[in-house]
């Protein structure tokens, strides 16, 4: 998958949760991810957020400490 596609999925989560009332917030969109992305896909997301996680809404970044990334 696209870097692009990535960083937009990632980023319609993370609006989502943003809108949504109470906290923890980058938990919630880690746990998103960690339920419904392919491990490809999240190791993917890990390499882009690496290599400087360019367009991606800062809440994402935030949850990346959360998100599980998988061995290759």
């Amino acid at each position: 998958m696209s870097p692009e596609k990535l960083v937009m999925m990632a980023n319609q989560i993370a609006t989502f949760f943003e809108t949504q009332p109470g906290e923890g917030q980058a938990a919630k969109v880690a746990a998103h991810i960690n339920d419904f992305w392919e491990p490809r896909m999240r190791q993917q997301l890990a390499a882009h957020v690496t290599a400087g996680g360019a367009g991606l809404k800062p809440l994402v970044m935030e949850a990346f400490a959360q998100i599980r990334v998988p061995a290759d």
